[in-house]
């Protein structure tokens, strides 16, 4: 073979192959160098495990996110709670406490206040549930004003029960730590006394 038919790839020969091509076996493939698909079993079996991995990963994936929309509705819905989604509904539900408690109050009989009591402890166990919580300050209690009103002021001599709660009016209502209603209640006032 000339340099120039190495160059080419050609033989200068007319049409006889010369012995490295006369020795390669005709595979009726072309020659180049990739091929087409896996002739060998160990490729063809790497092949299909290569597919096989690839659509795990595709599942795997596709968990994720659904794992990742299921933890983002947790949060939201845990958010729609604390912002109190049931504002209105828990508002109902303490003015309908307010009345069960009223009319407990203005009973003729002992059966018709215990059934009043039971029906505002329901409805009180409702508005907790609902994300309400019910102000009602203990005698004594230090006055809060973002979850009490001062109704009336009654005057004390005792200086350590200056700002305190006498008594509750009317209890309030707080949804996720907002005053919605402040409790109605009467303050002690410390006044030194007059001589």
């Amino acid at each position: 073979m000339t340099e120039s038919a190495a160059a080419t790839g050609h033989s200068d020969t007319t049409g006889e192959p010369t012995a490295t091509e006369a020795a390669a076996p005709d595979s009726g493939e072309p020659d180049t160098p990739f091929s087409l698909g896996p002739t060998d079993p160990v490729d063809a079996l790497a092949e299909r495990l290569t597919e096989r991995i690839d659509d795990l990963a595709r599942v795997i994936a596709r968990q994720g996110s659904a794992l990742d929309r299921l933890a983002d509705d947790a949060k939201a819905r845990a958010q729609r709670e604390r912002a109190g989604a049931d504002v209105p509904l828990v508002v109902e539900l303490f003015a309908l406490y307010g009345d069960a408690q009223a009319l407990g109050t203005t009973a003729h009989s002992e059966a018709e206040r215990t059934a009043f009591e039971t029906f505002a402890n329901r409805v009180e166990r409702l508005l907790t549930g609902r994300g309400g919580q019910l102000v009602l300050p203990a005698p004594g209690a230090v006055f809060d004003a973002l979850t009490m009103e001062a109704a009336d002021v009654v005057d004390t001599e005792d200086a350590a029960a200056d700002r305190t709660v006498e008594d509750v009016l009317q209890p309030g209502l707080t949804i996720a730590e907002r005053s919605v209603r402040p409790a109605k209640v009467i303050v002690r006032r410390h006044r030194a006394a007059s001589e």
